[in-house]
Protein backbone atom coordinates (compact mmCIF):
# COMPACT_ATOMS: atom_id res chain seq x y z
CA UNK A 1 0.00 0.00 0.00
CA UNK A 2 1.10 3.17 -0.76
CA UNK A 3 1.90 6.21 1.75
CA UNK A 4 -1.43 7.05 2.44
CA UNK A 5 -1.79 4.33 4.66
CA UNK A 6 -1.98 4.86 8.50
CA UNK A 7 0.69 4.66 11.05
CA UNK A 8 -1.37 2.79 13.20
CA UNK A 9 -3.85 0.03 13.42
CA UNK A 10 -6.25 -1.07 15.55
CA UNK A 11 -6.49 -5.01 16.20
CA UNK A 12 -6.88 -7.38 18.67
CA UNK A 13 -7.11 -4.96 21.47
CA UNK A 14 -4.55 -2.35 20.81
CA UNK A 15 -2.87 -0.16 18.63
CA UNK A 16 -0.43 -1.92 16.29
CA UNK A 17 1.86 -0.51 14.06
CA UNK A 18 0.68 -0.86 10.28
CA UNK A 19 2.98 -3.93 9.09
CA UNK A 20 2.15 -5.30 12.41
CA UNK A 21 -1.45 -5.80 12.04
CA UNK A 22 -1.56 -9.29 10.70
CA UNK A 23 -4.28 -12.20 11.37
CA UNK A 24 -3.33 -15.93 11.07
CA UNK A 25 -3.63 -17.83 7.33
CA UNK A 26 -6.55 -19.98 9.09
CA UNK A 27 -8.46 -17.36 9.90
CA UNK A 28 -12.16 -18.47 9.32
CA UNK A 29 -13.11 -14.91 7.41
CA UNK A 30 -10.23 -15.60 4.12
CA UNK A 31 -11.43 -18.82 3.55
CA UNK A 32 -15.55 -18.25 3.85
CA UNK A 33 -15.55 -14.53 3.38
CA UNK A 34 -17.49 -14.28 7.24
CA UNK A 35 -17.02 -10.80 8.31
CA UNK A 36 -18.48 -7.56 8.33
CA UNK A 37 -17.91 -4.34 7.72
CA UNK A 38 -18.38 -0.46 6.93
CA UNK A 39 -16.55 2.28 5.24
CA UNK A 40 -16.72 5.61 6.71
CA UNK A 41 -15.36 9.08 6.04
CA UNK A 42 -13.66 11.81 7.62
CA UNK A 43 -13.50 15.36 5.84
CA UNK A 44 -11.51 18.43 6.75
CA UNK A 45 -13.33 21.24 7.93
CA UNK A 46 -13.29 25.02 6.41
CA UNK A 47 -12.51 25.96 10.04
CA UNK A 48 -9.77 23.69 10.60
CA UNK A 49 -9.76 20.31 11.81
CA UNK A 50 -11.71 17.13 10.48
CA UNK A 51 -14.89 15.76 11.38
CA UNK A 52 -16.57 12.35 10.54
CA UNK A 53 -19.53 12.05 8.60
CA UNK A 54 -22.23 10.02 10.02
CA UNK A 55 -20.61 8.07 12.29
CA UNK A 56 -23.63 6.85 14.27
CA UNK A 57 -25.51 5.44 11.45
CA UNK A 58 -22.14 3.58 10.16
CA UNK A 59 -21.57 2.07 13.22
CA UNK A 60 -25.21 0.93 13.62
CA UNK A 61 -25.16 -0.93 10.50
CA UNK A 62 -21.91 -2.71 11.66
CA UNK A 63 -23.83 -3.96 14.40
CA UNK A 64 -26.99 -5.29 12.04
CA UNK A 65 -24.91 -7.10 9.79
CA UNK A 66 -22.91 -8.67 12.59
CA UNK A 67 -25.96 -9.42 13.78
CA UNK A 68 -26.93 -11.16 10.45
CA UNK A 69 -23.98 -13.14 10.76
CA UNK A 70 -24.54 -14.16 14.17
CA UNK A 71 -21.45 -13.06 15.70
CA UNK A 72 -21.71 -11.83 18.91
CA UNK A 73 -19.77 -8.33 20.19
CA UNK A 74 -18.75 -7.70 22.77
CA UNK A 75 -17.76 -3.99 22.16
CA UNK A 76 -20.34 -1.47 22.14
CA UNK A 77 -21.39 0.78 19.55
CA UNK A 78 -19.76 3.88 21.59
CA UNK A 79 -16.72 1.99 22.21
CA UNK A 80 -16.57 1.12 17.98
CA UNK A 81 -17.01 5.04 17.17
CA UNK A 82 -14.73 5.99 20.21
CA UNK A 83 -11.99 3.52 18.30
CA UNK A 84 -13.12 5.16 14.93
CA UNK A 85 -12.72 8.80 15.54
CA UNK A 86 -8.93 7.84 17.75
CA UNK A 87 -7.68 6.37 14.12
CA UNK A 88 -8.03 9.31 12.45
CA UNK A 89 -6.69 11.60 15.44
CA UNK A 90 -3.93 8.94 16.38
CA UNK A 91 -2.92 8.81 12.42
CA UNK A 92 -2.58 12.44 12.14
CA UNK A 93 -5.43 12.64 9.06
CA UNK A 94 -7.75 15.14 8.21
CA UNK A 95 -9.57 14.12 4.80
CA UNK A 96 -9.61 9.69 5.00
CA UNK A 97 -11.37 6.48 4.52
CA UNK A 98 -12.16 4.83 8.07
CA UNK A 99 -12.43 0.76 7.41
CA UNK A 100 -13.96 -0.73 10.45
CA UNK A 101 -13.98 -4.78 9.92
CA UNK A 102 -15.61 -7.33 12.27
CA UNK A 103 -14.23 -11.10 11.28
CA UNK A 104 -14.27 -14.64 12.69
CA UNK A 105 -10.87 -15.65 13.48
CA UNK A 106 -8.93 -19.09 13.40
CA UNK A 107 -11.48 -22.22 15.02
CA UNK A 108 -10.90 -24.81 12.21
CA UNK A 109 -11.38 -25.64 8.42
CA UNK A 110 -15.35 -26.17 8.36
CA UNK A 111 -18.38 -23.71 7.27
CA UNK A 112 -19.75 -24.03 10.86
CA UNK A 113 -17.91 -20.83 12.10
CA UNK A 114 -19.76 -20.32 15.61
CA UNK A 115 -16.67 -21.91 17.01
CA UNK A 116 -14.57 -18.77 16.25
CA UNK A 117 -13.13 -15.97 17.82
CA UNK A 118 -14.74 -12.73 16.83
CA UNK A 119 -12.28 -10.22 15.81
CA UNK A 120 -12.36 -6.13 15.70
CA UNK A 121 -10.12 -4.10 13.10
CA UNK A 122 -10.43 -0.59 12.88
CA UNK A 123 -8.36 0.81 9.97
CA UNK A 124 -8.01 4.20 8.37
CA UNK A 125 -6.15 5.80 5.02
CA UNK A 126 -6.28 8.65 2.82
CA UNK A 127 -8.27 7.93 -0.34
CA UNK A 128 -9.04 9.85 -2.84
CA UNK A 129 -12.45 9.89 -5.15
CA UNK A 130 -13.51 6.32 -5.40
CA UNK A 131 -14.73 6.59 -9.41
CA UNK A 132 -11.87 9.50 -10.16
CA UNK A 133 -11.59 13.25 -8.98
CA UNK A 134 -12.83 14.31 -12.72
CA UNK A 135 -16.23 11.87 -12.27
CA UNK A 136 -17.39 13.96 -9.54
CA UNK A 137 -17.77 16.78 -12.37
CA UNK A 138 -17.58 15.47 -15.99
CA UNK A 139 -19.61 11.99 -14.58
CA UNK A 140 -18.32 8.41 -15.15
CA UNK A 141 -19.71 5.93 -17.90
CA UNK A 142 -21.61 2.60 -16.48
CA UNK A 143 -22.87 -0.37 -18.12
CA UNK A 144 -25.14 -2.94 -17.72
CA UNK A 145 -23.38 -6.07 -16.14
CA UNK A 146 -24.36 -9.56 -17.04
CA UNK A 147 -23.99 -10.04 -13.15
CA UNK A 148 -27.12 -10.28 -11.65
CA UNK A 149 -27.50 -8.78 -7.89
CA UNK A 150 -28.90 -11.61 -5.34
CA UNK A 151 -32.02 -11.62 -3.19
CA UNK A 152 -33.17 -12.13 0.24
CA UNK A 153 -33.66 -15.61 -0.49
CA UNK A 154 -30.22 -16.26 -1.39
CA UNK A 155 -27.99 -13.87 0.30
CA UNK A 156 -28.22 -10.52 3.01
CA UNK A 157 -28.74 -7.74 0.97
CA UNK A 158 -29.13 -4.97 3.74
CA UNK A 159 -25.63 -6.62 5.41
CA UNK A 160 -22.33 -5.42 4.53
CA UNK A 161 -20.86 -9.06 4.28
CA UNK A 162 -17.48 -9.72 3.07
CA UNK A 163 -18.16 -12.58 1.33
CA UNK A 164 -21.23 -11.09 -0.41
CA UNK A 165 -18.93 -8.39 -2.36
CA UNK A 166 -17.31 -11.09 -4.81
CA UNK A 167 -20.18 -10.51 -7.45
CA UNK A 168 -19.46 -6.76 -7.17
CA UNK A 169 -15.82 -7.71 -7.89
CA UNK A 170 -17.18 -9.95 -10.78
CA UNK A 171 -18.92 -7.04 -12.08
CA UNK A 172 -16.26 -4.25 -11.70
CA UNK A 173 -13.81 -6.52 -13.61
CA UNK A 174 -16.26 -6.84 -16.42
CA UNK A 175 -17.03 -3.18 -16.71
CA UNK A 176 -13.33 -1.84 -16.24
CA UNK A 177 -12.23 -4.20 -18.84
CA UNK A 178 -14.99 -3.06 -21.10
CA UNK A 179 -13.82 0.44 -21.28
CA UNK A 180 -16.36 1.48 -18.23
CA UNK A 181 -15.92 3.20 -14.85
CA UNK A 182 -18.54 1.37 -13.39
CA UNK A 183 -21.00 -1.34 -13.41
CA UNK A 184 -24.95 -1.59 -12.70
CA UNK A 185 -26.44 -4.72 -11.13
CA UNK A 186 -30.06 -5.50 -12.21
CA UNK A 187 -32.25 -7.59 -9.55
CA UNK A 188 -33.41 -10.94 -9.84
CA UNK A 189 -36.62 -9.92 -11.42
CA UNK A 190 -34.58 -7.64 -14.03
CA UNK A 191 -35.12 -4.84 -12.45
CA UNK A 192 -32.34 -1.99 -11.49
CA UNK A 193 -30.67 -2.71 -8.03
CA UNK A 194 -27.61 -1.09 -7.49
CA UNK A 195 -24.04 -0.36 -8.99
CA UNK A 196 -21.20 -2.67 -7.71
CA UNK A 197 -20.45 -0.72 -4.91
CA UNK A 198 -22.87 2.42 -4.92
CA UNK A 199 -26.97 3.10 -4.78
CA UNK A 200 -28.11 4.63 -7.71
CA UNK A 201 -30.51 7.72 -8.39
CA UNK A 202 -32.37 8.83 -11.85
CA UNK A 203 -34.04 12.25 -12.33
CA UNK A 204 -36.83 12.91 -14.40
CA UNK A 205 -39.05 15.22 -14.94
CA UNK A 206 -37.00 17.47 -11.53
CA UNK A 207 -37.89 14.62 -9.46
CA UNK A 208 -35.03 12.19 -7.77
CA UNK A 209 -36.16 8.44 -8.43
CA UNK A 210 -34.23 4.95 -6.54
CA UNK A 211 -35.04 1.91 -6.44
CA UNK A 212 -36.71 1.04 -3.18
CA UNK A 213 -35.16 -1.41 -0.75
CA UNK A 214 -36.91 -4.67 -1.86
CA UNK A 215 -34.78 -4.23 -4.52
CA UNK A 216 -32.05 -5.81 -3.31
CA UNK A 217 -29.68 -2.67 -2.45
CA UNK A 218 -27.93 -2.20 0.44
CA UNK A 219 -29.52 0.47 2.56
CA UNK A 220 -26.67 3.04 2.13
CA UNK A 221 -25.94 5.68 4.32
CA UNK A 222 -25.02 8.11 1.62
CA UNK A 223 -28.16 7.26 0.23
CA UNK A 224 -30.42 8.09 2.95
CA UNK A 225 -28.61 11.40 3.37
CA UNK A 226 -28.98 12.72 -0.18
CA UNK A 227 -32.39 11.80 0.37
CA UNK A 228 -32.98 13.86 3.51
CA UNK A 229 -30.80 16.65 1.61
CA UNK A 230 -32.99 16.86 -1.69
CA UNK A 231 -36.30 17.18 0.65
CA UNK A 232 -34.21 19.96 2.25
CA UNK A 233 -34.26 21.63 -1.32
CA UNK A 234 -37.71 21.20 -2.19
CA UNK A 235 -36.98 17.84 -4.59
CA UNK A 236 -39.51 15.40 -4.43
CA UNK A 237 -37.56 11.63 -3.47
CA UNK A 238 -39.47 8.74 -5.08
CA UNK A 239 -39.15 4.84 -3.92
CA UNK A 240 -40.20 2.97 -7.15
CA UNK A 241 -38.84 -0.48 -9.26
CA UNK A 242 -36.51 1.28 -11.85
CA UNK A 243 -36.37 -0.49 -15.21
CA UNK A 244 -33.30 -0.81 -17.50
CA UNK A 245 -34.90 1.41 -20.02
CA UNK A 246 -35.63 4.10 -17.38
CA UNK A 247 -32.03 4.74 -17.07
CA UNK A 248 -31.37 5.50 -20.87
CA UNK A 249 -34.31 7.96 -20.64
CA UNK A 250 -33.62 9.60 -18.19
CA UNK A 251 -33.07 13.29 -17.15
CA UNK A 252 -29.80 12.75 -14.73
CA UNK A 253 -28.37 10.02 -13.59
CA UNK A 254 -26.01 10.10 -10.37
CA UNK A 255 -24.43 7.31 -7.85
CA UNK A 256 -24.00 7.09 -4.03
CA UNK A 257 -21.66 5.48 -1.73
CA UNK A 258 -18.94 6.38 1.31
CA UNK A 259 -16.60 5.64 -1.45
CA UNK A 260 -18.20 7.04 -4.58
CA UNK A 261 -19.89 9.93 -2.40
CA UNK A 262 -22.04 11.59 -5.26
CA UNK A 263 -20.64 11.26 -8.63
CA UNK A 264 -23.13 11.61 -11.91
CA UNK A 265 -23.59 8.91 -14.25
CA UNK A 266 -22.83 10.29 -18.01
CA UNK A 267 -23.67 7.13 -20.16
CA UNK A 268 -25.19 3.94 -19.46
CA UNK A 269 -24.21 1.17 -22.19
CA UNK A 270 -22.52 4.18 -24.35
CA UNK A 271 -25.98 5.81 -24.47
CA UNK A 272 -25.92 9.44 -23.04
CA UNK A 273 -28.14 10.08 -20.10
CA UNK A 274 -29.85 13.50 -20.55
CA UNK A 275 -26.97 15.89 -21.93
CA UNK A 276 -24.22 13.38 -21.58
CA UNK A 277 -23.15 15.80 -18.44
CA UNK A 278 -24.06 16.44 -14.76
CA UNK A 279 -27.40 17.91 -14.70
CA UNK A 280 -28.64 20.39 -12.61
CA UNK A 281 -30.10 18.58 -9.42
CA UNK A 282 -27.56 16.07 -9.39
CA UNK A 283 -25.07 19.64 -9.11
CA UNK A 284 -27.45 20.98 -6.43
CA UNK A 285 -27.23 17.85 -4.05
CA UNK A 286 -23.96 17.14 -4.72
CA UNK A 287 -23.10 21.19 -3.78
CA UNK A 288 -25.55 20.73 -0.30
CA UNK A 289 -23.65 17.46 0.51
CA UNK A 290 -19.99 18.79 0.42
CA UNK A 291 -20.52 22.00 1.62
CA UNK A 292 -22.44 20.00 4.87
CA UNK A 293 -19.81 17.87 4.82
CA UNK A 294 -16.96 19.74 4.59
CA UNK A 295 -18.27 22.72 7.31
CA UNK A 296 -18.72 24.53 4.91
CA UNK A 297 -22.94 25.12 5.53
CA UNK A 298 -24.67 24.40 9.15
CA UNK A 299 -25.12 20.76 9.90
CA UNK A 300 -28.72 20.83 10.75
CA UNK A 301 -29.11 16.89 10.82
CA UNK A 302 -26.34 16.32 13.64
CA UNK A 303 -24.13 14.38 11.11
CA UNK A 304 -21.16 15.30 11.55
CA UNK A 305 -18.46 14.05 14.40
CA UNK A 306 -15.92 16.50 15.49
CA UNK A 307 -12.12 14.98 15.90
CA UNK A 308 -9.69 15.73 18.31
CA UNK A 309 -6.30 17.26 17.45
CA UNK A 310 -3.93 14.86 16.71
CA UNK A 311 -2.17 12.27 19.23
CA UNK A 312 1.30 11.68 18.94
CA UNK A 313 1.73 9.21 16.22
CA UNK A 314 4.79 7.54 17.79
CA UNK A 315 3.55 6.89 21.38
CA UNK A 316 3.92 2.98 21.80
CA UNK A 317 0.72 1.12 21.02
CA UNK A 318 -1.68 1.33 24.24
CA UNK A 319 -4.00 -1.09 25.39
CA UNK A 320 -7.75 -0.97 25.69
CA UNK A 321 -10.48 -2.11 27.62
CA UNK A 322 -12.32 -3.08 24.58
Amino acid sequence: MSDNRAKWVYIDGRWTPWADATVHVSTHALHYGSSAFEGIRSYEQASGGAAIFRLEAHIRRLFDTCKLLRMPMTWTPVEVEQLCVEAVSRNGFLSCYIRPLVLRGPGGFGLYPMSCPVELVIMAAEWGRYLGAEGIENGVDAMISSWRRFNASTAMPLGKIGGQYVTSQFASIEARDGGFGEAILLDSVGNVSEGAGENLFAVKDRELITPPLAASILGGITRDSVIRLARDLGVPVTFQPVSRDMLYVADELFMTGTAAEITPVRSVDRIAVGTGRRGPITERVQRAFFALVEGRSQDVHGWLRAVPAAQEAVAPPQETTA
